[in-house]
């Protein structure tokens, strides 16, 4: 298994690996973002490459705003993991964490950052499986104004 950063020539890779984490996108929206996260100095994308099948990403960012259980800024952030269904349970997603470390490391945070919905409990055991404290639940409401 390999960590690959994501470039213009497999931007096509994390947008289908993408698609499979975020459905409700659609493709053009998701490779035009990712296109732009490509030149970002804030944002990181990384593939997890078997052979020659791209079987997982990662896309995190350089948050400076306030991060909930933060005592630091800048806080690197998972904004997204995916790992397919067969390569699963076998260091992926931690391989791929690793190298989002590293990353926010030499851009200089010193805490790394994620989130979950309050109903993922596979995500919740693997962020704490990984070494992720939970710092705080949250409900999250909103209303139309009229």
């Amino acid at each position: 298994m390999e960590i690959v950063q994501a470039d213009e020539a497999n931007v096509d890779e994390v947008t289908r690996l993408a698609l499979k984490l975020w459905p409700e996108n659609s493709w053009e929206h998701l490779r035009a973002d990712f296109e732009e996260l490509l030149q970002s100095e804030k944002d990181m994308l990384y593939l997890a490459k078997s052979q020659q099948n791209y079987v997982g990403f990662i896309h995190l960012s350089i948050r400076t705003d306030y991060v909930e259980g933060s005592n630091s800024s800048p806080v690197g952030y998972v904004e997204g993991i995916y790992v397919e269904q067969d390569y699963r349970n076998q260091g992926i997603s931690r391989r791929l964490v690793e190298a989002g470390e590293e990353w926010a490391k030499y851009i200089g945070c010193t805490q790394m950052a994620s989130d979950t919905e309050l109903t993922n409990h596979a995500s919740q055991a693997f962020h704490a499986k990984i070494g992720f404290t939970e710092a705080n639940r949250i409900v999250s409401f909103i209303k139309d104004l009229k």
